[in-house]
């Protein structure tokens, strides 16, 4: 027998209406941690939920990466979200759907066999009953078991159908994105980053600052933490080119460019750690191919600015972000920032695309900061071209060499990689660490986490395809983990 194992967010997330309600006559609620970074992946989890409920898919309400409504996912990354997020869905609308009509039968006395259900409406015998999703009440506080069938691949209506991508119609004639939210509370900010890490705010021109602001500008500083703020988006902005041109820092780490200079072979590792597969052949490699590659620290480059806006009032802080995981997020602006996580909410707002980490967590944790200050105000922190290039998170540099033992007729018989690399996950709470920018620079800012890399069971970081798919006889993987570098 198949042992039944439930997607990890439902085996997380496990009680039903957790993830689906019947709020109102006609309406489906359904709920998801993942979020849209650009590839319709919410599209496809209304086309799944419809699908297994067997209702209209315009009936289906999504909501999606909202700490205070949905279902903690963690992050969208990995391509998992239609594997992990949407067989989620899946089998919890097949088991609702199952109750559904395992109630019917007993309220109409009737094997369930004869009934079926279109629409949300429940048939007997293709006959309209009188009872749907919303009149039956059915109890969904419960836990999923996993075990309803989903339908078959010749039984579908909605997957495999071309179906319009429920997030274009605002993006072509709208204004969807968080760049573009704009409640009539707003308050502007900028905020000035240290250059380096450990680098220390020595001085800057107060009084010229807010001479170039002018009326309704405003500073606030906290620990090497300065910003400017304003009603006025264009005051805000002039202020802060004056307070970037005349602030001062000393100390720190070097910046990545400077770093790019410096050899990541030349930098401190902890122990190799040596991974083998199969035997080394005993005198049958006849040829040895060996190459080096690396890569330096690589900018997300996003086409759009990071942004977060965030709102205290009545000791509740609101945050929307356009971060891959609002929950980890909301955990690490808690803990820096010394809240209880339960008075947080984080809220997903689509952004420009997102194919790894960039700046949305930071840019998010310095609206945060800063709507402690101004309370019943929603602060809006717009990073700049210069912070997206600066100062925003790098994909991590490699230093690689391969090594390959070939046989007499040039076939593969060995693979050797030898890896120098530091850690590839800086996500807010990886490493047990908050990871975000400004907290940093906090008069007491949280503790640093102990260096690691995204675990091997997880899929890797330096180490990720490591290994190659061939049946090779031998496979050894060396990875030499760089714990500090200057950037």
């Amino acid at each position: 027998m198949i042992p039944n194992t439930l997607p990890a967010s439902l085996s997380d997330n496990p009680r039903l209406d957790q993830w689906v309600a019947f709020p109102q006559d006609g309406r489906v609620a359904v709920r998801t941690g993942k979020v849209e970074l650009g590839q319709g992946v919410l599209t496809a989890m209304a086309q799944i939920a419809a699908e297994e409920l067997d209702v209209d898919l315009a009936r289906i309400d999504l909501a999606s990466g909202d700490t205070g409504v949905t279902p903690n996912e963690g992050y969208t990354a990995g391509s998992l979200s239609v594997q992990v997020g949407g067989g989620s869905i899946r089998l919890v609308c097949a088991e609702i759907r199952a109750l559904a009509l395992e109630a019917a039968a007993a309220r109409l006395d009737c094997p369930p066999g004869r009934l079926d259900i279109s629409d949300g409406a429940v048939l007997r015998d293709g006959e309209a009953t009188g009872l749907d999703y919303w009149s039956l009440s059915l109890d969904l506080a419960r836990a999923a078991t996993g075990t309803a069938p989903v339908k078959a691949t010749g039984e579908l209506r909605i997957i495999g159908t071309d179906t319009p991508r429920s997030d274009l119609p605002a993006k072509i004639g709208g204004a969807p994105f968080i760049q573009d939210m704009a409640p009539d509370d707003l308050i502007h900010a900028r905020v000035l980053h240290r250059p380096r890490r450990g680098a220390r705010l020595v001085s800057y021109d107060e009084a010229s600052v807010l001479k170039a602001g002018g009326d309704g500008v405003r500073l606030h500083r906290t620990g090497d933490v300065v910003a400017v703020l304003g009603d006025d988006e264009a005051r805000v902005s002039a202020a802060f080119t004056r307070l970037r041109d005349t602030a001062r820092f000393e100390g720190g780490a070097l910046d990545a460019a400077d770093a790019e200079a410096l050899s990541l072979l030349a930098l401190e590792a902890a122990p190799a750690r040596i991974i083998e597969r199969g035997a080394p052949p005993q005198d049958a490699v006849a040829e040895r191919v060996e190459a080096t590659y690396s890569k330096p620290y690589i900018a997300h480059g996003s086409i759009a600015p990071s942004c977060g806006l965030a709102r205290f009032a009545d000791g509740k802080l609101t945050v929307w972000s356009h971060s891959q995981g609002v929950f980890p997020l909301r955990g690490a602006i808690a803990r820096a920032l010394r809240l209880n996580p339960e008075t947080v909410q984080v809220i997903h707002r689509q952004g420009a695309g997102c194919y790894g980490h960039n700046g949305a967590d930071d840019a998010a944790f310095d609206a945060a900061l800063l709507a402690l200050a101004v309370p019943d105000r929603t602060v809006r922190v717009l990073w700049t071209r210069e912070d997206e290039m600066g100062v925003a998170p790098l994909g991590a540099p490699m230093v690689v060499k391969l090594s390959a033992g070939l046989d007499s007729q040039s076939r593969p018989l060995d693979w050797t990689i030898d890896i120098h690399s530091p850690s590839h996950v800086n996500r807010p709470g990886a490493n047990g660490g908050v990871n975000l920018l400004t907290a940093d620079a906090l008069e007491t800012p949280p503790e640093a986490p102990a260096p690691g890399d995204f675990p091997d069971a997880l899929g890797g970081g330096a180490t990720r395809n490591g290994f190659v798919l061939y049946d090779l006889p031998h496979q050894k993987l060396v990875h030499h983990f760089i714990p500090h570098t200057p950037a």
